[in-house]
């Protein structure tokens, strides 16, 4: 007998963090430098053999990420370490399993189970862990939750902080090229290859740099720690503040307390601040968004639930993947886009706009299926990443649930 081995899943809480559940498991979000997948495989030492997620994202495909199995294909002959992708475990504290069976709590609450070999998958996941069938034995682990989708934006520089001074506890900034100066006592890390132009200035007072192999940082960039850049991303000038930024990002502009997930274009000057950005996104010149109310009042945001307030003072936009916004385009305070829709204008679009959208201001109509495709193959071959037939059908079957759920 192997194992154990970790299989991450989306809760019903989790499965309603839109615009992002829409296209792709929770488990594949950023939340601070790492993903919530790759924080559980950090956690218990265990890679993922897969994550359980909703059944029309079962063709999913993003580099690097586990396959998203349905209930037939788990793991079989060996335990299984199930857990909840919104119990967010500490960076720094080692996890010691219990042996199976057993539940997982963090914070007094179920977040996930140790099954013994070829237990059966309960059918309801978390649901059945509060009905008194979950197993006697219970291991607490250190963590804390996430309950909503705009904590990923209000809890995640303090997360990144956390994160990059568990991670680089004991790192010394190296000797940097002539013209790149730091300030602060925290370190500035560099993966290979990294190109550092001179006029860059990092900012290391509030928390650490980290820039992933292959970076380039172009001449008048200020970016300030705690910050994350993944892999062959471009930083072209401007201030990035608090930024987790995942590989093949193209930054520029003002960027403040944001999360990027990787494959994003925002090359132009234009303010990003407190938002959320999918991947595969591309935001026009001048693209902007609100992250403060002008009477200084906590953001309400649009959920599947209805609206709700957040209780925070600085709330952007929530920008689902495949979302392209034309030149000089203006996003509302709390403002949650879409997956797939194509925003163009001069006037402001509503401050919800349903998945797979076209159109001006609040004159918006189904993004249709072929020239939404068409477009995404064209921006993934622009990066060198081809649309494959798998990928094509689990986006098919994203529009086909987003346009049958939006008004």
């Amino acid at each position: 007998m192997t194992g154990p081995v970790l299989v991450p899943f989306d809760d019903e809480i989790a499965r309603g963090w839109e615009p992002f559940a829409l296209t792709r498991p929770c488990s594949e979000l950023l939340f601070g430098s790492v993903t919530l997948r790759e924080r559980a495989e950090r956690g218990f030492g265990i890679p993922a053999a897969g994550v359980l997620s909703a059944p029309h994202l079962r063709e999913f495909e993003d580099p690097g990420a586990p396959a998203v199995l349905p209930p037939e294909a788990l793991p079989q002959g060996t335990p299984v370490v199930y857990w909840c992708v919104r119990a967010v475990l500490d960076a720094d504290v080692p996890v010691s399993l219990p042996d199976p069976p057993a539940l997982l709590t963090v914070q007094g609450q179920p977040a996930g189970w140790v099954a013994a070999a070829d237990a059966p998958l309960p059918q309801r996941f978390f649901a059945e862990l509060h009905t008194g069938t979950a197993p006697a034995r219970r291991a607490e682990l250190p963590g804390r939750w996430l309950e909503h989708a705009w904590q990923l934006v209000t809890l995640g520089p303090e997360q990144l902080a956390r994160d990059l001074a568990a991670a680089l506890r004991g790192c010394h900034t190296p000797t940097l090229p002539p013209g790149v100066d730091v300030g602060g006592d925290h370190p500035v890390e560099l993966g290979r290859s990294v190109h550092l132009e001179p006029h860059v200035v990092f900012d290391t007072r509030n928390g650490p740099v980290w820039l992933g192999d292959r970076v380039e940082v172009r001449a008048f960039t200020r970016i300030e720690g705690p910050a994350a850049i993944r892999a062959n991303s471009r930083v072209l000038g401007g201030s990035i503040t608090a930024v987790s930024a995942g590989e093949h990002s193209h930054l520029h502009g003002e960027i403040a307390e944001t999360t990027v997930l990787g494959y994003t274009n925002k090359a132009h000057d234009g303010y990003l601040g407190h938002a959320y950005v999918g991947r595969w996104v591309n935001l026009g010149a001048m693209t902007t968004n609100s992250d403060l109310k002008n009477t200084y009042g906590t953001v309400r945001v649009w959920t599947p639930q209805g609206e709700r307030d957040t209780g925070a003072l600085k709330v952007g936009a929530f920008i689902g993947d495949h979302v392209k916004t034309g030149i000089g385009l203006l996003l509302a305070t709390g403002a949650v886009i879409g997956a797939g829709s194509n925003l163009f204008g001069s006037t402001m679009p509503p401050r919800y706009v349903p998945p797979f959208s076209w159109g001006e201001g609040g004159n918006l109509a189904e993004h249709r299926l072929e020239e939404f495709l068409t477009t995404a193959e064209r921006m993934m071959s622009r990066r060198g990443v081809t649309l494959s037939e798998r990928g094509r059908r689990c986006l098919e079957a994203c529009w086909r649930l987003g346009r049958s759920a939006s008004p």
